[in-house]
């Protein structure tokens, strides 16, 4: 599996991201039925958006999110960076999977 922060940024007004929000909301909860996702939320400021997932591929990702609400109306611009987790808290070891390390306190 790899693993990615999503950063999302807005590239509309926030009166029309408001309209989207709710469906990106659900599109998100989807997401972590899936197990795809670990978190998520707003920037602060609200200029967009970030979110840890993983994937078997970086185009497996891109592809899911391309049926994101605010992609579809071209409302945000997303950036993967792929990421390799050495160190997680045990809490999440089922979600990171093998080949990492728990951190120990």
């Amino acid at each position: 599996m790899k693993f990615f922060v999503i950063e999302i940024t807005y590239c509309a007004p926030l009166t029309e991201i408001d309209c989207a929000l709710s469906a990106h909301r659900q599109f998100l909860q989807n997401a972590y039925d899936q197990n795809r996702l670990l978190l998520s939320g707003p920037q602060n400021p609200r200029t967009g958006g970030i979110i840890v997932a993983r994937g078997r591929s970086l185009d497996e990702v891109q592809a899911f999110f391309a049926s994101d609400p605010y992609q579809m109306a071209k409302l945000a611009r997303y950036r993967y960076i792929e990421f390799a987790p050495v160190k997680h808290l045990p809490a999440i070891a089922d979600w990171v999977g093998d080949g990492t390390q728990a951190s120990k306190p």
